[in-house]
């Protein structure tokens, strides 16, 4: 074949032409259809999809009745049963002492001696204005006497008013006499006190003295205490019990004690009494329990941590502390109803664990309880609770 030979001409028909322009048609329409569709679909599921990240997602907690698991805690002062500062009631010296702190002593025992030389000087001369008062009422008794039997038998020779005048010196001598018989006894109940001594049976706590040091009597008790003697065979220990658990505490309940210098090691004390009154200042009522210290391991003036038994019946609802929303109207929390909605609860605290907190009014057990509700929440709102169940549980306890 030449190369200049052509190939044949290929002409369509028109019946061809009409059918090629109706499948491009059908192609170009499905081609928009699918688009169109596709934008509504994801349209559809960007404005489901922002209609969901718009209501919030909470964790959810319900109250966790007390039930007694968990006893009331409150810290308390130990004291002696008995607690005897021995003041000086006589001036002097410190001559000696015997016993130091930590000594057991019994009552009656020694503890110091006091030398009192300028007291002793008024013994000597309140001694002496006694002798002196005897004399002369002894010698206004004769005179008196005397001036008696010559009236008697000479009623003429002596006034009755002479008389009389030496009865009156003889009564006046006579209660001189008793004078300075009472300042001597004064002065020897003076004395008696040089000799400090324990006024019952227990243990020196404290010594502020030494040998030779000057003693001042002190009448008023504002000064220094030479000895301290404490009775510490047992304690008393007093706790402040806030006001809402005050009814809940009973004269002869028992409670357990704790120290930190006995961890582990727990003690029984016992409500002896208690102030029957609130403070107005921090709204708590003073009580006294009683702890059995034979051994002496508790010491008095230390800190202890006192935990009551306290009936379910006096325990509030406790939920995590992050429960609580405070604003300008008060203290609340967020719960969820029925259809997961929104409706704010006001509450009071009745106890305040940290991590948790014990409500004393404004929940029930049963109420739905939002843990760190997000800002912005208002009464009414939908929201979606959180898959996983355990978040927020206020496990913790005090």
């Amino acid at each position: 074949m030449s190369e200049h030979t052509q190939l044949p001409e290929v002409t369509l028909s028109p019946r061809r032409l009409r059918l090629a322009a109706a499948i491009a048609a059908v192609v170009f329409g499905a081609i928009v259809v699918i688009g169109v569709t596709t934008r509504i679909v994801q349209a559809r599921s960007l404005h489901q999809w922002t209609d969901e990240q718009a209501i919030p997602t909470v964790v959810i907690s319900e109250p966790e009745s007390a039930n007694g698991s968990s006893p009331l805690e409150l810290p308390a002062q130990m004291d002696a049963f008995t607690n005897a500062p021995i003041f000086a009631r006589t001036s002097g010296y410190l001559k000696s002492w015997d016993k130091d702190i930590g000594a057991p002593v019994k009552a009656g025992d020694v503890l110091g001696t006091i030398d009192t030389p300028d007291l002793d000087q008024q013994l000597l001369q309140a001694q002496a204005d006694l002798a002196t008062s005897k004399a002369n009422a002894a010698l206004a008794a004769t005179t008196a006497k005397r001036w008696q039997v010559l009236r008697q038998t000479d009623p003429d020779s002596v006034s009755q008013q002479s008389v009389d005048q030496f009865n009156g010196d003889l009564a006046a001598k006579v209660a001189q006499v008793n004078a300075s018989q009472a300042n001597l006894d004064r002065l020897k109940a003076l004395k008696s006190y040089a000799r400090l001594v324990a006024p019952f049976d227990g243990r020196v706590t404290a010594r502020n003295t030494d040998v030779g040091a000057l003693i001042t009597a002190d009448s008023t008790g504002t000064s220094i205490p030479l000895f301290t003697v404490s009775d510490t065979s047992k304690l008393r220990v007093y706790v402040r019990v806030p006001q809402v658990y005050a009814p809940a505490i009973h004269r002869g309940d028992e409670a357990t004690l704790d120290v930190p210098e006995y961890p582990g090691k727990s003690f029984t004390a016992k409500v002896e009494a208690d102030a029957r009154s609130i403070t107005p200042t921090s709204g708590t009522t003073l009580v006294q329990l009683l702890v059995d210290n034979p051994d002496g391991k508790l010491l008095p003036s230390s800190y202890a941590s006192v935990k009551f038994k306290i009936g379910s019946g006096a325990l509030g609802l406790r939920l995590p502390a992050e429960a609580l929303i405070f604003d300008d109207k008060g203290l609340h929390v967020a719960t969820l109803d029925a259809t997961d909605h929104v409706h704010f609860k006001t509450v009071t605290i009745r106890r305040d664990y940290g991590k948790t907190i014990e409500v004393g009014s404004g929940l029930v057990g049963n109420d739905r309880v939002i843990i760190n509700p997000p800002d912005g929440l208002a009464d009414g709102d939908e929201v979606r609770i959180a898959k996983n169940p355990q978040a927020g549980k206020p496990h913790d306890k005090a």
